[in-house]
């Protein structure tokens, strides 16, 4: 397995496995728990921000649903599926038709919309076994999922917020610059033409309008509408289709999706499919090979060690390991009877951006000295450390 591999590089810093017993599925180490729960805080804020409210769907569901939903007919193959008795029941490989349920639940008023649900939702797909691959592509997954309900004329101001908050995320991630394919109905699809014509002229109109200039990819549109799909590029210049987001007539008429508009007529909404990131687990894996296991600071599983270069400062590496840790840093201690070079060296296998060495001088002074990754090293009072270190150890938008 090459080294720039994900796989190899989760398991140089202790963060998943995989084994026979679990084909398609991952075992989370604390390490890499750590890096999955930033992303998903990261994203959780983003999503309040913007005007989404976090829901929680079922993951199993009446197949009687994905029937009326039209995802039995097309992804029947794919869907784990059994019988209790005379019904039958399928897990979700996506939340579209729960997030359905959640706004049919009420009498929606046009003065609701938009309505912006979001979910990180955890869905089941049965790949084949050949086309399994780390993190990569899995059977178990998490989605950054959202959907849109909003009127027709609400459409272009939510593509114009969703690319806007694009643009900020995957620059945070260390990707300051995206491509953007405009795919268009597929051959086997539901709804009519008329419907389709008018979510294709309507998508790319809002996709224009939020200054992109979308390549065409006729026939790869989902099977209810036409999506947009943002494409990373990484430094190696692969590229990654990660963010979508699609404008759907057919899933509201198929589950009976309405509101009622100024006229106190009942209409129905049109349905927007978001994800910032896609799965989870696909861009963890992606971010792995795009910084070759070195995250940066407010990433990385452990933001920084603390080492004492000698026995006797034992007890004051404690003592900043636990001022960092209360300042909610993500913290390791390193007072093992090693040479500082090979707590150096540790720390850097390990993917630990920053390395605080105490000695008898920062413990007689107060002070710890910082190493960075990139060979940058400074000498700082511990709460101005604190300080220093939080700007780039704490992503807050």
């Amino acid at each position: 397995m090459n080294v720039d591999d994900h796989r190899a590089i989760a398991n140089r810093l202790d963060l998943f496995h995989q084994q026979e017993e679990g084909p398609g599925v991952v075992f989370w180490h604390p390490r890499g728990t750590a890096i999955y729960r930033v992303i998903e805080d990261y994203i959780r804020r983003r999503m309040r921000r913007a005007g989404f409210q976090e829901i929680r769907t079922p993951q199993l569901l009446a197949r009687s649903l994905w029937e009326a939903s039209g995802h039995w007919d097309k992804f029947a193959e794919s869907m784990f599926a059994f019988a209790d008795g005379e019904r039958a029941f399928a897990l979700k490989p996506m939340s579209c038709p729960g997030h359905l349920q959640v706004f049919n639940k009420r009498t929606r008023s046009y003065r609701d919309l938009p309505l912006r649900y979001c979910e990180f939702g955890s869905c089941h797909r049965n790949e084949a076994s050949g086309a399994l691959h780390g993190l990569m592509r899995t059977r178990a997954f998490v989605q950054d999922d959202a959907h849109i309900f909003c009127t027709e004329a609400q459409i272009e101001g939510e593509v114009r917020r969703f690319c806007e908050l694009l643009r900020a995320v995957y620059a945070d991630f260390g990707f300051p610059d995206f491509a953007v394919g405009f795919s268009t109905r597929p051959a086997v699809r539901a709804g009519s033409d008329a419907l389709w014509e008018r979510a294709e002229t309507m998508l790319e109109a809002a996709a224009r309008a939020a200054g992109l200039d979308p390549r065409l990819q006729p026939g790869d549109g989902a099977f209810y509408g036409p999506k947009l799909e943002f494409v990373l590029r990484d430094r190696q210049g692969r590229e990654w289709q990660c963010g979508t987001i699609q404008l759907d007539f057919v899933l509201p008429e198929r589950l009976g999706a309405e509101y009622v508009d100024a006229d106190n007529q009942r209409r129905r909404p049109a349905m927007m499919h978001q994800a910032v990131l896609g799965s989870i687990e696909r861009f963890l894996a992606m971010l792995l090979e795009h910084h070759g296991g070195d995250l940066p600071l407010w990433l990385a599983p452990e933001q920084l060690v603390v080492a004492s270069i000698g026995e006797a400062q034992a007890t004051y590496a404690e003592r900043v390991a636990d001022a960092f840790a209360q300042a909610e840093f993500r913290v390791a201690l390193d007072i093992r009877a090693e040479r500082l070079p090979r707590k150096i060296v540790d720390a850097r296998e390990s993917g630990i951006p920053v390395l605080i060495a105490v000695g008898a001088r920062e413990a007689k002074d107060g002070t710890v000295s910082l190493r960075y990754r990139d060979g940058r090293q400074d000498v700082l009072p511990l709460a101005a450390a604190i300080e220093a270190l939080r700007p780039e150890a704490f992503r807050l938008p």
